[in-house]
């Protein structure tokens, strides 16, 4: 059976590949973990990051539009999937578990809440779909790692609750004074009439101005996302040690990416394979619920993860990370650069003080995306989308 159709019935009685036995650690998210001895918190662990798969039967994208994202939507939900474990992050913590029947914070109503398939929801499939269309993506149309980074990075200005710096590295670049003066800036979110996809006024699938307002603190939590391309048609052996070393960094948030035509999350390693969550199951969209508790178990991965070599990965990928504090970036940094002097390993992106005068565009993110910078972006984004580009649905 496709995998692109199997439904979340076929799904509960399918066979799982457990995770092998082995001396070698498992990574998920910055934890390291003894196959041998902790299989149990190490699925607990996998059950507790937050699933989005296909869905059905949800209200239309657009009021006209498409019902169903099987077939198109897997980054958009791999892009759901990494941003839902930056919120999990600065609302409940990296130590945070979900467990069946077990009541959970408030604070993760409200973060799932953000992800449900209605219009109103912050970071909803409808809200990602016609955000791509500024991007030049129509509905319906396969999105590339880069162009679902952008697009959250639009999103999360509206997410007044979390209160979020987002920053996209573009040139594999990581410019450490343009993170600070955005996580040292206010936060933007007023006018929630500037919302897209006649949002209501909601922020987060709540009112905006509720809980959350204005934020002046001195430092915004920072979302990181790395958009690279690690190779031509395959990815560079040099970079798979560096890559591995992502997934141990305590602010890993994963990596989006995948084989050609087929998008996963990738959530650590073993050995010298991955670890991902695979939003290729089609499930029912969960009624919207302005309450808590959300039927919930059906966005938790309650069977061992997939897995898959290093070497089949598309070389079109997104790394992302979590900061909360600027303690943490400043170890996030140390860590990148222990990690240029380390032999062996081929950096995957540079991290410098100052923006490097051969980059002619200093921030691709804060763009008012005008028709000329539309192009500009088109330039940026093209080459990596093209190896995700579905032609028939």
């Amino acid at each position: 059976m496709d995998a692109a159709t199997l439904t979340y019935d076929t799904l509960r009685f399918a066979e799982f590949e457990d995770f092998p036995e082995t001396s070698e650690p498992v990574w998920i998210l910055g934890r390291k973990y003894s196959v041998l001895t902790e299989k149990d918190e190490i699925l607990a662990d996998v059950a507790s990051r937050l699933w989005f798969t296909y869905r059905k039967n949800f209200p239309a994208i657009g009021g006209t539009g498409p019902t169903s994202d099987t077939g198109w939507g897997c980054m958009l939900r791999c892009g759901q999937m990494i941003f839902a474990q930056a919120l999990v992050c600065r609302h409940l913590g990296r130590d945070w578990r979900w467990a069946q029947r077990k009541r959970q914070p408030d604070s993760y109503c409200r973060v799932l809440q953000a992800f449900l398939d209605r219009k109103d929801s912050c970071y909803s499939i409808h809200q990602i779909a016609q955000m791509g269309v500024g991007e030049g993506k129509s509905i319906g149309q396969w999105y590339g790692p880069n162009t679902v980074a952008q697009v959250l990075k639009k999103l999360a200005v509206f997410d007044a609750w979390s209160a979020l710096a987002v920053h996209v590295a573009m040139d594999n670049t990581v410019v450490m004074a343009d993170v600070r003066r955005l996580c040292r800036s206010g936060l933007p979110c007023a006018g929630a009439e500037a919302f897209p996809a006649d949002s209501e006024r909601h922020c987060n699938g709540f009112p905006a101005g509720a809980e959350g307002g204005e934020c002046t603190a001195p430092w915004r939590p920072l979302v990181l996302l790395i958009p690279l391309r690690l190779g031509l048609a395959d990815v560079n052996a040099a970079y798979a040690g560096t890559l591995k070393h992502c997934f141990r960094m305590p602010q890993s948030l994963g990596v989006i990416g995948g084989k050609p035509n087929s998008a996963h999350y990738f959530i650590g390693y073993v050995g010298e394979e991955l670890i991902y969550l695979d939003p290729h199951t089609t499930q029912p969209a969960v009624a919207a619920a302005d309450r808590c508790p959300v039927p919930d178990e059906s966005f938790h991965c309650q069977h061992p993860p997939g897995r898959m070599s290093i070497t089949e990965l598309d070389p079109s990928i997104a790394v992302g990370f979590f900061c909360k504090t600027e303690d943490d970036f400043n170890d996030w940094c140390q860590q990148v650069r222990k990690l240029s002097l380390m032999g062996g390993a081929l950096p995957m992106f540079e991290l410098v003080e100052q923006q490097p005068s051969h980059l002619a565009c200093p921030d691709v993110l804060n763009l008012s995306l005008d028709s000329s910078d539309a192009e500009r972006l088109e330039r940026f984004f093209d080459s990596e989308d093209e190896d995700f580009e579905i032609l028939s649905l």
